[in-house]
């Protein structure tokens, strides 16, 4: 089975887009709502992504929201330990496709990273 990774310099994660995620409040409190909301600038992206380096500025300071570990998703979505990998993997495709397609070089770059 693949283990979850972060693909640096794809930022895909880092394009809110508020009204493509219709399901914000089921998974984030009210207070994370509302910070997360506050991040949202122009285009959809977070402020705090560097378009140049595709890296997040805040990276040690980000919030909890937005780190991939097995007790976020488990609080947030309810995935268990041993449905974490899977999940996340898909969670990423599926965001580096909305992004950027299915066909780019960062979705290829990032099912490489599986292998």
């Amino acid at each position: 089975m693949a283990t979850w990774r972060c693909v640096k310099q794809c930022g895909a994660c880092c394009h809110l887009a508020p009204e493509e995620r219709p399901e914000l409040d089921e998974y984030l409190s009210p207070e994370e709502l509302n910070h997360y909301l506050s991040l949202v600038g122009e285009g959809g992206w977070c402020i705090h992504f560097d378009h140049e380096t595709r890296e997040c500025k805040i990276y040690e300071q980000r919030p909890i929201f937005c780190r991939v570990t097995p007790d976020n998703f488990e609080r947030m979505y309810g995935v268990c330990g041993e449905e974490f990998n899977e999940f996340a993997i898909e969670c990423c495709q599926e965001q580096i496709e909305a992004v950027y397609g299915a066909d780019s070089a960062e979705m290829d770059r990032y099912n490489q990273s599986l292998a």
